[in-house]
């Protein structure tokens, strides 16, 4: 059965989503995302996805004291990436309640120190992104394309112990297209052993069994549960039926 991760991204402290990882197209949701939080947790959700977005676009960790609230304020086990650059910032995210953290654009830019993250945390706590856009993975907050191929990039990262994988189609990312189903497959017909968590396009409770139908083990989603594509109380019952 899949696993159901819902996603909170913050802007300004506030709960929001872009289309496409462009910040000229922002939606703003709810002003407090530690209640959004507490909201899941009430359904029985376990895992949550929170993203940075201020701290994407800055380099470094802008929205601690959000995270820091959303871990007081509730047992989830939550995921946070955003802006995470530096020893500083993953000791910072981790001090603020963060269970693992996922980490793209340093894996691109400085192989090495992500080597070191993941030697010294260890693999159950480092989640390696990868945000795809024409094919090539995309750094800084999706502002840069990379000349990292997906699945070579994927390569040196399994092969040095990484297990869990979060991999967003930018171009899905926000609009309720459907996920990219073909591109997860092909990644788990590469690398079987993954924990793959998709991400981008999520439109509906069907687009969600169609990716456990083809065998994805998780996904995030967010704007279709803001929208109001996704009844989160029936997407529960049909996961524990």
């Amino acid at each position: 059965m899949i696993e159901l991760i819902p996603a909170i991204d913050i802007i300004n402290g506030q709960c929001v989503r872009l289309t496409k990882g462009d910040y000229d197209q922002k939606t703003v949701y709810r002003d407090a995302p530690a209640e959004v939080a507490k909201e899941f947790e009430a359904l029985g959700f376990k895992r949550l996805h929170v993203v940075d977005l201020d701290g994407a676009k800055s380099k470094h960790i802008v929205n601690e004291a959000v995270l820091d609230a959303i871990t007081t304020q509730t047992q989830l086990i939550v995921d946070f990436g955003g802006g995470i650059k530096t020893d500083d910032d993953i000791e910072k995210a981790f001090a603020s309640g963060a269970s693992m953290v996922t980490v793209g654009s340093i894996a691109v830019t400085q192989p090495d120190l992500f080597m070191g993250w993941l030697e010294k945390y260890g693999a159950e706590k480092m989640i390696l992104g990868a945000d795809v856009r024409h094919g090539k993975i995309s750094i800084n907050g999706w502002k840069e394309d990379s000349d990292e191929d997906l699945l070579p990039f994927l390569r040196k990262y399994v092969d040095a112990g990484v297990r869990t994988v979060l991999c967003t189609e930018i171009s899905k990312d926000g609009t309720l297209s459907g996920p990219a189903i073909d591109l997860y497959k092909r990644v788990m017909d590469a690398y079987p052993e993954l924990h793959l968590i998709a991400s981008g396009g999520v439109s509906s409770q069907e687009d969600i069994l169609a990716l456990d139908a083809a065998g994805i083990p998780a996904v995030v989603f967010g704007k279709a549960i803001y929208e109001g594509k996704i009844n989160l109380k029936e997407l529960w019952d049909w996961q524990n039926a």
